[in-house]
């Protein structure tokens, strides 16, 4: 089939190169004309803006969206709605919340044109393994764009889990798992590194790969990362979310559905950002007024340097004076 694709980042790039080897015909834009250009050297048609996607596509068409949730795919489908006529489809596969992509296909039905969100994960291995994919909306659009979900995802790896909103909430859901599986790795390998038997932790992680109930993909992964860097040492602690275990924990908590292991997970995530922790300090002040228990001073700050006069380092011509500092308020 032909159809538009529109962000051709780590992910959507590579899902266009999967189409077109699998047979499809894809016209491709994004902001970056090096992108775009990348996409055309592996064979897409190249577009300059979404009003060109949908001018290069024959009725119905297909415009694929893989574009950071928010704004971007709000602004775009703003833009596409007029362009299209009924039976086309918009496709997002980016981490929209389930509730905006409900929104967005009653909206856009009223005009006749289809939405299907398409929880996407698969990351930068997708290429080579394929895309798993949790397709929500109407089932006549989801039969238009079948095909295409066909060639993305391995064998079995796609099914339409349901209505519109369907497909972003299972994904939701899907990260929030995940969030508990880094998490459990994490903790586990940290205890291994603190044991005290210099173990050779890439030989523990390939050897919970064979065999083990806790083997996963996920193990696999760090099986590559510790073998790349056995004592992780040349990156930091700080870890990032994408909003998706907020919204799965605000939806546990309207619905009474208990997550302590993705709390956990979250809230770990958020302690890995700070340089210093303010509860921990308050913590150690009320276990030294309580029980007199020793608290650890700051490292005070080593004195600064002494600094050459002005005229001594070259910043003041033989002779001349120092220019005056920008003047003081009040």
């Amino acid at each position: 089939m032909r159809l538009g694709f529109v962000g051709l980042g780590k992910m959507g790039g590579n899902m266009v190169r999967r189409l077109l080897a699998g047979g499809h015909e894809v016209v491709a834009w994004a902001p970056s004309v090096e992108s775009v250009n990348e996409a055309v050297s592996d064979g897409a048609v190249g577009a300059t803006s979404l009003e060109d996607v949908v001018a290069r596509l024959d009725p119905p068409r297909v415009v694929w969206l893989m574009i950071p949730a928010g704004d971007p795919v709000e602004t775009s489908i703003t833009t596409l709605r007029p362009l299209l006529a009924r039976c086309d489809v918009i496709v997002d596969g980016g981490n929209s919340r389930y509730s905006d992509s409900a929104r967005r296909a009653a909206d856009l039905e009223r005009d006749g044109i289809g939405f299907l969100d398409a929880g996407t994960s698969g990351g930068i291995w997708g290429p080579k393994y394929g895309y798993c994919l949790m397709v929500g909306g109407r089932p006549e659009p989801f039969g238009a764009v079948e095909s295409a979900i066909r060639t993305l995802a391995p064998p079995d790896g796609y099914a339409h889990v349901g209505p519109p909103g369907a497909g972003h909430f299972v994904k939701m859901v899907h990260n929030a798992i995940e969030y508990s599986m880094l998490q459990g790795y994490g903790e586990g390998f940290e205890l291994l590194a603190a044991s005290g038997y210099d173990l050779d932790l890439p030989r523990v992680a390939r050897l919970w790969t064979t065999g083990s109930v806790v083997r996963s993909w996920l193990l696999d992964l760090l099986v590559l990362a510790l073998e790349a860097d056995p004592k992780l040492d040349s990156i930091t602690g700080f870890v990032q979310d994408s909003g998706e275990g907020r919204w799965t924990l605000h939806e546990a908590i309207e619905r009474a559905v208990p997550m302590p292991a993705l709390a956990d997970a979250l809230f770990a995530r958020f302690a890995s950002r700070q340089e210093e922790s303010f509860s921990a300090k308050v913590i150690a002040a009320l276990r030294n007024q309580f029980g007199g228990h020793a608290t650890q001073p700051l490292t005070p700050a080593p004195p600064p340097a002494p600094v050459a006069p002005a005229e001594d380092r070259g910043l003041v011509p033989e002779g001349g004076q120092i220019p005056p500092g920008p003047p003081k308020n009040g």
